[in-house]
C-alpha cells in the first residue's frame, strides 16, 4: 500500500521523501516497482517541467543550496529520477537554481619557526588504496561577532572523511593534538601499520609534543614544501566547500553558533555529501562499499 501511495504521487512528491516519510526504504520501492513491472531496473519515467522542478528545489534545499548540477544530476539518479545533463541545466537555469561558487580564503599556518620539518612523504600521493594509510591535517577559522572559532581537522585519504576535529576559541599548539587523538581512538589503526599523517609546516604540526604523539602511535610524519598549498590540496578543498557550503552565508553572533553550524556541516558531510573524486557518494558510503568488496573477495 505504501509503495502504490508513493508510486501515485511521485511526480508532486520527491521519492526519497514520501519513503523517509512513510518509513520505507528508496531501495525498497524501486524492487516493488521492478517485480510489478517485470523489470530487472527500476522505471525510467520521463517527468513533466514541474514535477522535475519539485526534485531539483528538493535536492537543492537538503544541500541548503550547495549543490550545483553535477550533484544535483547524481542525486536525482541515485533516487530513481532519470534526467539529462542538458535537460536538467536548462531547468535550473530558467529558474535560477545554482550551486554556491568557492571563494578564496586566507592562508593560517605560522611556518616561520625553527622547529624540525619533516619531509614530504605524500608528494602529491593523493590516489590511496585503502582507509587509515595517511590522514592529511589542516587548521582553519571561523569568523563571529565574539571572535575567531578555530577549527582543526583530521581527514582520511582514502575516502576524504573527516575522522577527527576540534573546536576551539583560539589557537594553541594541543588543538591539532584534540584533533588526532579523536581520530586514533575513533579508527583504531593500529601501531606502527604504516600510517603517513601530512600537514602543512605549521608550528602546531612541528611542535614537540605533536612530534612525540606521532611516534607514541608509530605515524609517519609528512610536511608540504614551504609556501605549497597544493602539497595539501585535500584539505585546502574541504576547507573551501565548509566555508561556501555552510559559513559564507551566515553572520554569527556566538561562538557556539558557529560550532554548531561547523558541527552540523561536518555531519553531514561524511555521511551524505556527493563527492566529486569519489564517484559521487559520500565518503561513509565509499568506505562502507569498499569494506563490502574485501569481504567479498575474501570469502570463498
Amino acid at each position: 500500500m505504501k509503495y502504490a501511495f508513493i508510486q501515485r504521487r511521485r511526480e508532486i512528491w520527491p521519492i526519497k521523501v514520501q519513503c523517509r516519510v512513510l518509513g520505507v526504504s528508496v531501495s525498497g520501492y524501486h524492487a516493488h516497482i521492478a517485480r510489478e513491472q517485470g523489470a530487472a531496473e527500476p522505471p525510467r519515467r520521463s517527468l513533466s517541467e514541474s514535477a522535475l522542478l519539485v526534485h531539483v528545489k528538493a535536492v537543492h534545499a537538503q544541500s541548503r543550496g550547495s549543490y550545483g548540477r553535477p550533484r544535483i544530476l547524481r542525486q536525482l539518479r541515485s533516487d530513481g529520477v532519470h534526467v539529462g545533463k542538458h535537460r536538467l541545466q536548462r531547468v535550473m537555469r530558467e529558474n535560477c537554481i545554482m550551486g554556491k561558487a568557492k571563494r578564496r580564503f586566507r592562508v593560517t599556518t605560522d611556518n616561520n619557526h625553527t622547529l624540525p620539518i619533516a619531509p614530504n612523504l605524500l608528494d602529491r600521493q593523493f590516489n590511496v588504496t585503502a582507509p587509515d594509510r595517511v590522514w592529511v591535517g589542516d587548521i582553519t577559522y571561523i569568523p563571529t561577532d565574539e571572535g575567531w572559532v578555530f577549527l582543526a581537522v583530521v581527514i582520511d585519504l582514502f575516502s576524504r572523511q573527516i575522522v577527527g576535529w576540534s573546536l576551539r576559541d583560539d589557537m594553541p599548539r594541543d588543538i591539532v593534538i584534540d584533533a588526532l587523538t579523536m581520530a586514533w581512538f575513533k579508527r583504531n589503526p593500529g601501531k606502527n601499520t604504516g600510517l603517513i599523517f601530512h600537514s602543512d609546516r605549521g608550528s602546531q604540526y612541528a611542535s614537540e609534543d605533536y612530534r612525540a604523539l606521532l611516534q607514541e602511535h608509530g605515524i609517519s610524519a609528512s610536511m608540504s614544501r614551504r609556501g605549497n598549498c597544493w602539497d595539501n590540496a585535500c584539505s585546502e578543498t574541504l576547507f573551501g566547500s565548509l566555508k561556501v557550503e555552510r559559513l559564507h552565508d551566515h553572520r554569527f553572533s556566538k561562538r557556539r553558533h558557529a560550532k554548531d553550524e561547523t558541527i552540523e556541516w561536518m555531519l553531514w558531510y561524511n555521511q551524505s555529501r556527493l563527492h566529486s573524486t569519489l564517484d559521487y557518494v559520500s565518503p561513509m558510503q565509499f568506505e562502507k562499499r569498499w569494506r563490502a568488496d574485501q569481504l567479498t573477495a575474501a570469502s570463498p
